[in-house]
């Protein structure tokens, strides 16, 4: 993958534009959440109602403080399944305005093992990614197959072959006890002891 690629893919991203990427898991639909409107072309692309909020991917486990209040059993999670398909949603930092649907006092973040996109949230900052498919749909596996599905709503698709994993698992943090959002690569038995720690 050639640096002007990736220099691209930014560009088209502070525009405002939907970009695709291939993750460690499924290839996904990422969006600038600091800017406005963007996050609504996403939910518009995916046919996705805006009650199912975005997660927001970060290059590296130590961009997360920016984000969201990090607790204990965050912390423990980050450490022992970062990066990894662990998304955790927590108690937002005051003044992290994204427009992600859902609950404003949460946000859910995942740091990725895909050097490719890791590379890419290096020159972005954070990006609000959600799956490459249409709500309630299966998601998509291939750059050829995210093309045929979303075709000319796209800016560009990094094409990073066959994503083929299981999507995260999602864990909520942000109450009184861990809880689980969506089973995912990970089982959040394990998930849920990690956390809760010794």
């Amino acid at each position: 993958m050639k640096s002007s690629e990736l220099d691209a893919l930014a560009q088209a991203l502070a525009a405002g534009k939907v970009v695709a990427v291939p993750t460690d898991t499924v290839y996904g639909l990422a969006v600038d959440p600091r800017l406005p409107g963007a996050v609504g072309r996403v939910f518009a692309l995916k046919r996705r109602p805006e009650q199912f909020p975005l997660p927001v991917l970060i290059a590296d486990p130590s961009a997360l403080v920016d984000l969201a209040e990090v607790t204990p059993g965050a912390q423990r999670l980050m450490s022992a399944f970062w990066p990894g398909p662990l998304t955790i949603v927590l108690a937002r930092r005051p003044g992290v305005g994204f427009e992600l649907g859902g609950d404003p006092a949460t946000i859910g973040v995942r740091c990725p093992a895909s050097p490719l996109l890791r590379a890419l949230l290096r020159r972005t900052g954070p990006l609000a990614v959600t799956s490459a498919n249409r709500h309630g749909e299966p998601p998509l596996h291939s750059a050829d197959e995210v093309r045929g599905r979303f075709g000319d709503g796209l800016a560009a698709v990094l094409d990073g072959g066959t994503c083929d994993g299981r999507p995260s698992t999602v864990i909520s943090l942000a109450g009184t006890a861990a809880t689980c959002l969506r089973e995912g690569a990970l089982p959040f038995a394990e998930l849920a002891a990690v956390a809760a720690g010794p």
